[in-house]
């Protein structure tokens, strides 16, 4: 197999007259649906290269869609219609991909319909007449056992397609996960692009919660905070993938153990001076997903800046941060970086936690997985997956630092979006070095 890779410059040029606003709808869905010609024309036929996969066949119905599949749906497509079944098949002879549905329709631009019903009723018939004429060396299939999100196939789906498919071809049928996973995990230089303009909404977004203009300690709540976040997404027309989340550490409170901080809670709780606050936030916009976790410290009075003791342990936070990501490199697998990362963030004095995971056409999305908060000795499948170039992470650790200060623990909780390419690690949209202040 061989590929011309050409990232269209028009592409990058549409991008860059909306950089600096929220495109509205009908301008969005045309940007969806060139990003995902994009994808079909230079990521997808390199993922089947890499993968060894000639014939990949998703079969969907309407209200119930594979994940993948729901990926790959043109932007004025909210659902798959009835029973959507798509074909992607590597011609060698013609160096082409060449992308069918047997559907009634043709998929947006992309996916060209090859079923006729009137001449061929039966559907399952007309797909089997696709993989005959094609002779394909395998037929990948989405099952899978370590990803929910390349598992999309249905019992009945996959029982009704093999139960028509001739014998000869059954020996030829493979789970399509590596090349699920690989379509979900890899940017195009376009989605890059929007991740850093979508990552930047983020922070200003945190920076507006996380400031004198809304918080007014003694009054304002963090369950005021959660919703306020949730009210401006919905008002810059924005969604979100998870309900954020808003906590304080105190020094007259005891440090909650992982399994209360990592579980969603409505306890409201008064922000107060001296607090040191954190948020969990991500948004939703042209496909793509953030997931973010900074710090704030709550001035009291007389103070223009926060204590020594919390910049320190703020530091560590980054100091962690910046040993997992040292720690990349192509073809590693989660569990090697996580163990590696651990080994010298334990050598170097700190109590690190790390459960970092992929992210970008969904949140938690799939990839190779770096830890999780209650697996920190490496994560079975998912952690064995490799990491690969043009992938994008959710860098979530923290580390739990004794405070003499406040006679406690206290955990610092980081979680920016990171970016691996074949030039090495850097950050989608920089990362939180400072505490944020507010008074």
């Amino acid at each position: 197999m061989r590929y011309l890779i050409l990232f269209s410059i028009s592409l990058f040029c549409f991008y860059n007259t909306a950089q600096a606003q929220i495109l509205p709808e009908r301008d969005r869905a045309v940007l969806v649906d060139r990003i995902l010609a994009d994808r079909f024309e230079n990521v997808l036929p390199n993922l089947m290269y890499r993968t060894g996969i000639d014939m990949w066949v998703l079969i969907s119905r309407e209200y119930n869609e594979d994940p993948v599949m729901r990926t790959m749906l043109p932007a004025t497509w909210l659902n798959a219609r009835r029973r959507t079944i798509l074909v992607f098949y590597w011609n060698e002879s013609k160096n082409k991909l060449e992308k069918l549905a047997v559907a009634r329709y043709n998929i947006g631009d992309s996916i060209t319909s090859a079923w006729d019903k009137e001449q061929e009723p039966d559907q399952w018939k007309a797909l089997i007449k696709i993989i005959e004429e094609r002779n394909p060396n395998t037929i990948a299939l989405n099952y899978s056992n370590d990803y929910g999100i390349a598992d999309g196939l249905v019992k009945t789906d996959y029982e009704a397609f093999m139960n028509v498919l001739p014998e000869s071809y059954k020996s030829k049928i493979v789970s399509a996960e590596p090349l699920a996973v690989g379509w979900v995990e890899t940017r195009s230089p376009l989605e890059l692009q929007l991740f850093q303009e979508l990552v930047g909404i983020t922070h200003n977004i945190i920076k507006e919660a996380f400031s004198s203009s809304f918080i007014k300690p003694g009054k304002t709540t963090t369950e005021d905070v959660v919703w306020f976040l949730r009210q401006k997404v919905t008002d810059l027309g924005l969604e979100t993938w998870f309900h954020p989340t808003v906590d304080i550490q105190r020094a007259n409170e005891k440090l909650e153990s992982h399994l209360t901080a990592f579980t969603n809670h409505n306890e409201a709780q008064v922000i107060l001076p001296g607090d040191l606050i954190h948020c969990d936030f991500g948004i939703s916009y042209l496909r793509l997903n953030t997931d973010c976790q900074q710090h704030a410290y709550i001035l009291k009075d007389g103070e223009t800046k926060a204590p020594q003791f919390l910049v320190d342990a703020f530091a560590k936070g980054n100091q962690l941060q910046d040993i997992l990501t040292s720690k990349f490199e192509t073809g590693k697998t989660g569990n090697t970086i996580l163990k590696e990362s651990l080994t010298e963030a334990k050598a170097a004095g700190l109590v690190p936690s790390i459960y970092t995971h992929p992210l970008g056409l969904y949140g938690h999305s799939a990839g190779t997985t770096i830890g999780m908060w209650d697996a920190q000795d490496g994560v079975e499948g998912s952690g064995d997956y490799k990491l690969f170039p043009n992938t994008v992470y959710a860098i979530e650790l923290n580390t739990t630092v004794n405070l003499p200060e406040w006679n406690k623990d206290i955990r610092i909780m980081l979680e920016e979006a990171g970016l691996w390419t074949s030039k090495g690690f850097s950050y989608v949209n920089k990362r939180q070095q400072e505490l944020i202040l507010i008074d």
